[in-house]
């Protein structure tokens, strides 16, 4: 049976996936270490959505329930690096939930997007914990219809080129099952 490791962790970790294909719940599971039925460790969820209505509302609250009491949980929808940067513990694994809303805030906020990524990436070098990042898979779809939505997809596409690239596992979730694209030997957290 193929499996996905979970323990030690890899220092960066990128899951891929499209919208409700299961990248979260596998992403918690791999942080909190949950995956073969071990218990729960302390894991820290940075978080980079913001409830603009009721509906996001309503998900970043099932989101919290799912992860439950061993999880602390920073929002931080702009300011990625600096996050990481100061709330990385040794032994303790990051989730970053996700990359795709961190994008749309930076788009949102004018923000240089390349400027932004070269941040990001540089932020991650000698992290004491392991983080794992989400990020959704947008290049499959149709193409968009509006000069926005395409801006978008490219930019949400060169991201996760950049951070697949950046990290030393990357997993694609398709229907609920992670497929490993990328496995690089590395020195484990």
């Amino acid at each position: 049976m193929e499996h996905t490791p979970t323990f030690p962790l890899p220092p960066v970790t990128l899951v891929l996936g499209g919208a409700r294909s299961g990248k979260s719940t596998h992403a918690e599971k791999l942080a909190a270490g949950t995956s073969f039925g071990a218990a729960p460790r302390p894991a820290l969820y940075i978080a980079t959505a913001e409830a603009g209505d009721v509906e996001m509302a309503t998900r970043i609250m099932a989101h919290r329930a799912r992860r439950g009491a061993n999880w602390v949980t920073i929002e931080a929808p702009l300011a990625l690096d600096e996050a990481l940067a100061a709330n990385a513990v040794a032994g303790r694994p990051i989730l970053v939930d996700c990359l795709t809303l961190w994008l749309s805030n930076q788009m949102h906020a004018g923000t240089d997007i390349d400027a932004a990524t070269d941040d990001l990436v540089r932020a991650l070098e000698g992290l004491p914990a392991p983080v794992i990042f989400v990020s959704n898979e947008v290049g499959l779809g149709i193409v968009p219809e509006t000069p926005l939505g395409r801006a978008f997809r490219d930019a949400q596409g060169r991201l996760n080129m950049r951070m697949a690239e950046r990290a030393d596992r990357v997993i694609l979730m398709t229907a609920g099952l992670p497929l490993v694209l990328k496995d690089r030997p590395a020195t484990r957290l």
